[in-house]
């Protein structure tokens, strides 16, 4: 059977096995720990790793992972699962996306183990857990007052990403290109595929992204023979080759009439800039065909803010 080392930590056949990194401590003298829980089947496969946290407040990727541990759901019939619920714990004690010094983990990778806090939770996850896996989900949601409607994102060029997002079979799978420095793309490199969970809002629980988040992996694992059964998808998997925003022109307060998930056409009212003194209205008009896969939840926009985030898939291109 294949060895599973984990930080360090040789996890055996049909052992289960919490450890814990300490990265850095607070001013306090407080030690901080990111704790990986591994669970490995006596039946030898794949190792998964379901990874949340990478900014503080994205809380419904801790949530997914949480029920995940809770439910028993990641003590797989067939090869290792390794959850980690939160890899950034700075950010999540600071209700923060980034760590204390400002900078994004997920623009850190590979990191270094003498440099930034940020790059050296990078370091400790391109050393410690990237080797050993084969593949991962690493579960995120839109920023502050930002909803994503649920999606995967990968590299859809790469076959086994495109294999990966299928099983996943959320309601939209984003065509989406590395980002410079990220975990995704740090992982590439080491030939390990990595996709990305997208779904609901950062500091707010929303239970469709935490539900379908669940499903999705368990769908993966099943694909994977990791397990034994996996929900049916409930609504049909969308291929999204191409996306853009509708942009306010003027500032003011913003009203969706649309809602995240929804298909909107060319020339159709999606919502409304309106200014605080009832001396100005203007409608906002979608450009083109294509299906809201994010919308801004901020009444309060200015010239030039993002509002909606539509994605295209081959049918909204036939409509252009």
């Amino acid at each position: 059977m294949r060895e599973v080392k984990i930080a360090g930590h040789e996890i055996r056949p049909g052992e289960f096995k919490e450890i814990n990194i300490n990265i850095a401590r607070l001013p306090s003298h407080t030690q901080i720990e990111t704790p990986i829980y591994v669970s490995r089947s006596k039946e030898d496969g794949p190792v998964l790793a379901l990874m949340a946290g990478m900014h503080g407040d994205e809380i419904n990727g801790m949530e997914i992972v949480r029920r995940i541990i809770d439910g028993k759901l990641n003590q797989p019939k067939r090869g290792t699962v390794v959850c980690i619920p939160i890899i950034n714990v700075y950010g999540f004690l600071n209700f923060s996306r980034d760590v204390p010094d400002g900078k994004d983990v997920n623009r850190s990778f590979p990191g270094s183990k003498s440099g930034s806090l940020a790059s050296r939770v990078a370091y400790h996850v391109t050393h410690d857990i990237i080797p050993s896996i084969d593949y991962g989900i690493d579960f995120h949601t839109g920023g502050a007052m930002r909803t994503n409607y649920p999606q995967v994102r990968a590299t859809l060029s790469d076959a086994k990403n495109l294999e990966l997002a299928n099983a996943f079979a959320a309601p939209f799978t984003l065509d989406a290109p590395f980002r410079p420095s990220s975990l995704r793309k740090e992982a590439s490199k080491k030939g390990k595929n990595i996709i990305v969970y997208e779904a609901g809002e950062s500091l707010r629980f929303d239970q469709q992204a935490i539900e379908e988040g669940i499903a999705g992996t368990l769908r993966l694992m099943n694909h994977l023979h990791m397990n034994e059964w996996a929900p049916e998808p409930k609504e049909e998997n969308r291929i999204i080759w191409s996306s853009s925003w509708i942009r306010t022109k003027h500032a003011g307060l913003f009203q969706s009439v649309v809602n995240s998930g929804d298909l909107v056409h060319k020339g159709q009212w999606v919502g409304t800039i309106t200014d605080p003194f009832g001396e100005f209205k203007e409608q906002v008009i979608a450009k083109e065909t294509g299906y809201v896969i994010g919308l801004n939840n901020i009444p309060v926009v200015n010239a030039g803010d993002a509002l909606i985030h539509l994605g295209m898939d081959n049918f909204c291109k036939l409509e252009k």
